[in-house]
């Protein structure tokens, strides 16, 4: 059974997320990644398998799509 490891909620949806990785120092992005997302939070919760796939992809070296500039914070 499905419960949301942030908010506890039982209730969830099956949709796609876009998620931002720390790869070796690299910020990498893989979008449209298959996920549960909590009805209540939004949290997203990848299967064992989702999770193997998008590791393969992310160190396979394959050429990405493109690449985004992005504004950096340091909340200190």
């Amino acid at each position: 059974m499905f419960r949301c490891h942030v908010c506890g909620s039982t209730d969830w949806r099956n949709g796609r997320v876009n998620e931002v990785f720390r790869i070796k120092g690299e910020v990498v992005m893989v979008e449209h990644i298959p996920a549960r997302v909590c009805a209540r939070c939004g949290e997203a919760s990848f299967s064992r398998e989702t999770t193997d796939a998008v590791r393969r992809l992310v160190h396979s070296g394959e050429k990405p799509l493109g690449a985004i500039e992005m504004k950096v914070f340091e909340f200190a």
